[in-house]
C-alpha cells in the first residue's frame, strides 16, 4: 500500500498480522516491525514478542496455540505481497 497507493487483499492480510501481533505483544508492535523491515532482521524469539506483563505460559496447548498465531502472523507481514498468505488460508 505505501509503495503503490492500492488496496488489495495483500493489504488485509498484513494488517491481520499487526493486529495479531498486537494481542500477542500487549503493546503496537512497531518497532517489532522496524526491525523486521530491515534487510537484515534479526531472529526473534518468541518469548520476546509475548505481553512480558503476564505470565508465561505452562499448558502445552496453549503454548502451541501462541506459536500457530504467531507463526501466522509473521507470515502475514512478508514483506514480499505475494508471499502473504490468503485469508482462507488463515481461516
Amino acid at each position: 500500500l505505501a509503495h503503490t497507493m492500492v488496496v488489495t487483499e495483500k493489504c488485509d492480510v498484513y494488517s491481520f498480522g499487526v493486529v495479531a501481533l498486537e494481542i500477542l505483544m500487549g503493546r503496537h508492535p512497531g518497532e517489532l516491525l522496524s526491525s523486521l523491515s530491515s534487510s537484515s532482521g534479526p531472529k526473534i524469539m518468541l518469548i520476546n514478542v509475548l505481553d512480558q506483563r503476564l505470565s508465561p505460559p505452562v499448558n502445552q496447548k496453549i503454548v502451541q496455540d501462541i506459536i500457530l498465531v504467531s507463526t501466522i502472523a509473521f507470515a502475514c507481514l512478508s514483506s514480499q505481497p505475494k508471499s502473504r498468505p490468503t485469508m482462507q488460508r488463515i481461516s
